[in-house]
């Protein structure tokens, strides 16, 4: 979203599966209810010794629900990463259908965000290969193809239009939401399914590990003791078109800094950029934002760069939180899986108390980091009688960075 649009989109449907649940109610009720319970950091991810080379034991959010099956007629699009976009899909089925109806096959756009794709079964294929001799008899490479997804559910549903798969790394399904709106814009399409899916796989669990950036414990966001990330799986999908519902996007901005393919700007410039560009296009002041979504990946130089950033623009205390410790860091699918939280803590129906999402960590601050205020159990979202901002921050390898800007109108009652 590189200029100020005219045109205002809305989040019309939101499907949701990731290791808390698989569903909007199930995912609100561990963020809202179950996580106001304790700061156990071991609450949520769970202890795994089946990704890291040697068994060494780290602790992950893979999702633990039974998910559905491909279709009958599109086993070539058999993979993990596509039944998790499937369950997430399912959720919003009804209203994706209804946007066909009304526009048109030809007029519906989709566009997602992934670094995975199929990787596990690639793996798996490999392994049988070096064992047997000859690859499985139903693998088909394709599934490892990044836009195996978003061909998956445009096939599965007749769509014409345009199909996207966007492949930045953390940044990846936090930019599909711009594409959307620039193409809704543009007169491109009238509706987008976007989102973004990410599925556990040896490669990514063991590449944190060989950058020194995995934690083998739950990380711990922004807390003195804090030594890496931990991975977690995921998908999350929006219906977005012009049609008025309770959350829209009010803006996303974006900045690519290619300070380093591995290491984040330790003063954090990009990470600024794209915050204050979010804010520009929307046309609001910092003291509008009620509440910010950190990437908060739980690494030493990511957390101290975003800390950084985030307090120059808006001090040191503005209400936020990190996720990333109640379902791992879901890589490409972060943007939407987060996003998704932002929409379920704005609605209504399913955080009727407005509940601000719960920072789970040790509570022991770093003092060499600006941020202060990070949501406490119990935390209540702003009550306004206005409209009510919450920023989401997404920053990846290679300096990328996008932060999206959702609204609800109106505050709370």
């Amino acid at each position: 979203m590189n200029n100020p649009t005219t045109t205002e989109c809305f989040l019309n449907a939101m499907g949701l599966c990731c290791s808390i649940g698989n569903d909007k109610k199930r995912v609100a009720n561990a963020l809202f209810s179950e996580a106001g319970r304790d700061q156990d950091l071991k609450r949520f991810l769970k202890r795994n010794t089946k990704f890291l080379e040697g068994g060494e034991g780290c602790y992950l959010g893979q999702v633990g629900e039974e998910l559905p099956e491909i279709p009958v007629g599109y086993e070539a699009y058999k993979s993990r990463n596509n039944r998790i976009l499937f369950s997430a899909f399912l959720q919003v089925e009804k209203e994706v259908r209804e946007a066909i109806s009304e526009y048109g096959s030809d007029r519906v756009a989709i566009i997602l965000g992934t670094t995975t794709s199929g990787i596990a079964e690639g793996e798996e294929a490999l392994f049988e290969r070096r064992n047997k001799g000859t690859f499985p008899e139903i693998y088909s490479f394709s599934v490892q193809e990044i836009a195996d997804g978003a061909e998956f559910l445009a096939d599965f549903l007749g769509l014409s239009n345009t199909v996207v798969t966007i492949s930045t790394a953390c940044t990846s399904s936090n930019k599909t939401f711009a594409q959307a709106v620039e193409m809704i814009d543009a007169g491109l399409c009238d509706a987008a399914i976007v989102g973004g899916v990410d599925s556990l796989c040896k490669i990514t669990v063991n590449g944190f590990h060989a950058l020194s950036a995995l934690s083998l414990e739950p990380c711990n966001p922004f807390s003195k003791n804090r030594d890496g990330i931990s991975i977690g799986e995921g998908g999350a999908l929006f219906l977005i078109t012009t049609k008025p519902m309770e959350v829209c996007i009010a803006s996303v901005g974006e900045s690519s800094d290619g300070y380093s393919m591995t290491s984040p700007d330790p003063e954090g410039r990009g990470a600024e950029k794209a915050m204050r560009r979010a804010l520009e296009l929307a046309g609001i002041q910092i003291e509008d934002v009620n509440y910010i979504n950190l990437h908060g990946t739980g690494t030493l130089q990511n957390d101290s760069m975003e800390a950084k950033a985030v307090s120059n623009v808006f001090g040191a205390n503005v209400l936020c939180s990190s996720t990333k410790s109640i379902v791992g860091h879901t890589l490409g699918a972060a943007g939407a899986v987060e996003a998704a939280f932002c929409w379920l803590m704005l609605s209504k129906k399913f955080n009727p108390k407005q509940k601000a999402l719960p920072h789970i960590w040790d509570g022991i601050p770093d003092d060499n980091l600006h941020l202060k205020n990070f949501v406490k159990m119990g935390d209540l979202l702003p009550a306004l009688e206005g409209d009510l901002y919450v920023l989401s921050n997404s920053f990846a390898f290679g300096g990328s960075n996008a932060t999206l800007l959702l609204k609800r109108e109106g505050g709370y009652d």
